[in-house]
């Protein structure tokens, strides 16, 4: 599993949050997508690496833009008692 974090510019409530939650979903296969107006992130879980171009020209199409990408490897938390 792919971490793909993009620092955005432009949002600014929840409603432009699920804007780019919507437009990533729509035209990238993932597993979960997660962002934060407050903070500027978008988190994307993902099989695969995403194309930091595509995702860049398409979130830029909204009305967004991406200043940074970071990918890192995903390791789903498990539970644990100890």
């Amino acid at each position: 599993m792919i971490k793909t974090t993009l620092k955005i510019d432009g949002m600014m409530c929840s409603m432009c949050e699920s804007h780019v939650n919507d437009t990533v979903r729509q035209n990238f296969e993932v597993q979960k997508v997660s962002s934060s107006h407050s903070k500027g992130v978008t988190e994307i879980i993902s099989k695969d690496m995403l194309d930091e171009n595509s995702l860049r020209d398409t979130i830029g199409k909204t009305g967004y833009k991406v200043l940074d990408i970071t990918v890192e490897t995903y390791k789903k938390k498990r539970f644990s008692i100890f």
